[in-house]
């Protein structure tokens, strides 16, 4: 109770800063409570009422239409304005004056805008990779082989992970020194001591092999949620399509090819635009796995929080962040159309 506490406090701080959300929210729940206790019980009471919201159903959606646009499209412009203001590097102290977009040209003149755009625009190979591993695991199971049902519950399992949960366990088994690849590869009878001392199995303690390795683990997270909307999309296919097929002759590789896997064009828009969404925002993913000190595996969300959190850049930090607004906007937008369209 005393941390709910502390949190509305927090709440109402920071909406209005004058302690007065709380008793507002509520006079507003009392207010609905009552209401709809009197339609209950004494309806004649609230008739007029009643009546008013019959004839204007819509007028019930202000409320979450108010707080979605207050929490989301306010906060964004306020962060905008943020980007562009006067608050100093390193100060604590809040400032908005205007401060011209001094912020956007040092982060374009960074060292470490290009590498962290470039990780950031890496993630997107799980793209690929989880469409052509999902779609194989999911002809495989649209065979009815008997175990099928454990088998789709093991490959979905990973996605119902947590990234903290999936960034940990995969730290775990990327250690030189005691994880389970290179113990397993010791068992095989490779020389992992030898491999180590020039430069190779270090995984994702490697500049050059830590965003594969973070790739590969993303596709074992994403690889299984795939497989099973291609196989609801194979479900729907019309049987009648594929028996008339096979009664002509054509071998079920042919029907697959020919018929099936043309037809999942809108699962497979589906599934890119939520790929890529998860690509982009990964954070707390690569954390969990390489830390957020690790510059060689930082994407455009750990540098903004290293530069608003341990370095106090939150203008600059502001400016990120908006420039991975409309990162997500330029990619995401045109695969939601295009999956649409197709649907």
């Amino acid at each position: 109770m005393e941390t709910i506490s502390e949190f509305f406090e927090n709440l109402s701080y920071m909406t209005f800063s004058t302690g007065h959300l709380g008793p507002i929210c509520l006079a507003l729940v009392a207010v609905i409570i009552c209401y709809q206790l009197l339609k209950q019980f004494a309806p004649k009471t609230v008739a007029p009422v009643s009546k008013f919201f019959s004839r204007h159903p819509l007028i019930w959606i202000c409320i979450p239409a108010a707080l979605l646009i207050y929490f989301v499209y306010v906060s964004l412009g306020w962060n905008l304005w943020v980007s562009l203001s006067d608050w100093e590097n390193g100060a604590l102290e809040s400032s908005y004056g205007w401060g011209g977009f001094g912020n956007y040209i040092k982060m374009f003149t960074s060292p470490d805008f290009w590498p962290a755009l470039k990780n950031t625009l890496l993630l997107f190979c799980l793209i690929p990779l989880c469409l052509v591993i999902g779609l194989g695991l999911a002809l495989l199971m649209d065979q009815g082989l008997r175990g099928t049902a454990l088998f789709r519950t093991l490959i979905l399992l990973p996605f119902a992970l947590s990234f903290v949960v999936t960034g940990t366990v995969w730290a775990y088994m990327y250690r030189p020194t005691g994880g389970v690849l290179n113990s397993f590869l010791s068992m095989l009878g490779v020389d992992v001591a030898e491999a180590m001392k020039n430069g190779h199995l270090m995984w994702a303690s490697s500049n050059t092999t830590i965003m594969p390795s973070i790739i590969i683990a993303m596709v074992w997270q994403f690889s299984g949620y795939v497989a099973v909307i291609f196989l609801a999309a194979i479900k729907n296919v019309p049987t009648n399509i594929i028996n008339a097929a096979k009664l002509d002759g054509a071998y079920m590789p042919r029907v697959y090819l020919k018929l099936i896997i043309p037809q999942l064009k809108g699962a497979m828009g589906s599934c890119i635009t939520i790929l890529a969404m998860y690509a982009l925002r990964s954070f707390d993913f690569i954390v969990s796995l390489v830390g957020y000190t690790t510059s060689s595996a930082w994407t455009l969300p750990i540098w903004m929080y290293n530069e608003a959190f341990q370095n106090n850049n939150f203008a600059y930090s502001a400016a990120i962040s908006c420039f991975l607004l409309a990162l997500v906007l330029v990619l995401i937008l045109p695969l939601t159309y295009w999956t649409n369209r197709r649907n």
